[in-house]
């Protein structure tokens, strides 16, 4: 068989491809495409006999894809945006714009970047709305890919570390990134703790027992990497996925945990808390705002950015 020659491909087959990898139905991306049934079958019969792949197949009601066909469609799908974007750009104008972007990131950073953004929405974008889910992994790179959201933001070093190596070696980066805020993490008690007389030593702080914030409900954290490193251990006795849940049994309890020490301001609760620097150092927390390179030139994405960097400007300016 020879192989595919691309000088010769029908780039429309493509957007045919996209639409049914996207319904999985051929009635569906008929209808989308302005085109007949019989017209999207004959574009896609013209694709396999180029490609030599059947790329989609009957399956019940819909149409299932063959592994070549998963294979392809991302770079497919991506190619099509970055050409229509550059083709026919549609520039976003806050004031008359009807969209909605989702963002994903953990309750403690929603506190604080949420107010400015509710703020700007209201006088500059009336039109737009955001949808808040929770992130619940310390990777992003899926959600992004699977489009789940347009922007994650929270603590990511493996991702940003293997950004900076593939930038160095001169790959095309997969994503990009926006520095929001420098964090620094607490050990966070109630007010009358035994602990929050005397100085917190680094083994009263592994004898104590302790709760842990987990997006992914797994019973150890960056907190347990750095201690492991020094061949000590703490007693998680407790694992919450919410920062906001972890202050408030801190408050009632005689759990620790620890805590972003600018979030400790803002959980309505931060007269009934102690706060203590911990005993062993930790890396310097980093907040950033990640999203996929298919969105890099998009109008729409980048009044998000400019704005939720504002937003995080604005909590952070004092």
């Amino acid at each position: 068989m020879n192989s595919p020659n691309f000088r010769t491909l029908d780039l429309n087959l493509l957007r045919v491809f996209d639409e049914v990898m996207a319904e999985r139905s051929l009635t569906r991306a008929a209808r989308n495409l302005s085109l007949t049934q019989p017209a999207v079958s004959n574009a896609l019969r013209r694709l396999r006999d180029t490609l030599g792949d059947e790329l989609v197949q009957r399956s019940g009601q819909g149409m299932a894809p063959t592994p070549r066909a998963l294979a392809i469609w991302p770079a497919v799908r991506e190619a099509l945006q970055q050409l229509q974007a550059s083709l026919i750009p549609n520039e976003f104008v806050p004031l008359q714009a009807k969209a909605t972007f989702v963002l994903a990131m953990a309750d403690a950073t929603a506190a604080e970047l949420i107010p400015g953004l509710v703020e700007t929405l209201e006088h500059e974008a009336p039109g737009v709305s955001m949808r808040v889910v929770p992130l619940t992994t310390r990777d992003p790179r899926r959600l992004l890919d699977e489009e789940s959201c347009d922007l994650a933001v929270g603590y990511f070093p493996a991702l940003l570390a293997d950004l900076t190596a593939r930038a160095q070696s001169g790959e095309a980066l997969p994503f990009f990134y926006q520095r929001l805020y420098h964090g620094e993490y607490v050990c966070v008690m109630r007010k009358g703790h035994p602990l929050a007389s005397g100085p917190l030593t680094l083994q009263r702080f592994c004898d104590a027992r302790h709760m842990l914030v987990s997006f992914s409900g797994r019973a150890f954290g960056f907190i347990d990497e750095a201690l492991a490193t020094l061949g000590k251990k703490r007693h998680v006795v407790l694992t919450v996925n919410q920062f906001f849940t972890a202050g408030r049994v801190v408050a009632n309890s005689n759990l620790l945990t620890v805590l972003p020490r600018h979030f400790v301001r803002v959980t309505g609760i931060a007269e009934q808390l102690e706060l203590r620097p911990l005993p062993f150092a930790v890396s310097p927390v980093h907040v950033d705002a990640v999203w996929h390179r298919r969105s890099q030139q998009s109008s729409a994405h980048l009044w998000l950015r400019e704005t939720l960097a504002r937003a995080a400007d604005k909590a952070f300016a004092a």
